[in-house]
């Protein structure tokens, strides 16, 4: 189930509030500027579907995401435990970092946990199947695949070359709950 949790800064131990109902976390987020939803595939995914497949799945919905906010490219990213390199790339989204673009993720299967540093507070946000978040660019936020990753997510960007990350040097990633398996 997806869920917002709301810290303050001060208090990484105790969330301020969680919420667990779609609505409820798309206006919270949406107070802050993040733009969070639900999609539905338009026809059904079978297992091992090639990334053109998960794509026609949802092209719809992409094509209008990429009108209406002018992104360039759509990719899909596959990761389990099973990847080479997981641990590796795991660790390097751990610490906070921003992009200088928006960071758009849709989650077809799987979950994953971005945390948002935004003023004074830290918003917990646990993305599952059929999630989509909008991460505007510049926004300090650190990504957690959790021990046991797995996920499949659509991610749309304006620059094909990547999102120019940079990481802040904050070491507030470390204070803060984990996505638990």
């Amino acid at each position: 189930m997806s869920s917002l949790s709301v810290y303050h800064v001060s208090n990484p131990e105790i969330p301020n509030k969680v919420l667990t109902h779609l609505e409820d976390i798309a206006a919270t987020l949406a107070e802050q500027g993040i733009h969070f939803d639900r999609w539905d595939a338009t026809t059904k995914i079978q297992p091992g579907a090639s990334q053109e497949d998960i794509i026609a799945a949802y092209q719809v919905r992409i094509d209008a995401l990429m009108t209406d906010r002018g992104y360039a490219t759509v990719e899909v990213i596959s990761v389990d435990r099973n990847h080479s390199q997981v641990a590796e790339q795991g660790e390097s989204f751990l610490e906070e970092y921003s992009h200088s673009q928006d960071e758009v993720r849709f989650f077809v299967a799987g979950r994953g946990l971005f945390t948002l540093h935004l003023d004074d507070y830290v918003y917990a946000v646990l993305c599952e199947k059929n999630d989509l978040i909008t991460v505007p660019a510049g926004t300090r936020h650190w990504f957690d695949m959790g021990e046991h990753p797995h996920f499949i997510a659509i991610r749309l960007c304006n620059d094909p070359q990547g999102w120019g990350t940079k990481v802040t040097g904050d070491d507030i990633a470390s204070r803060f709950p984990r996505l638990e398996d």
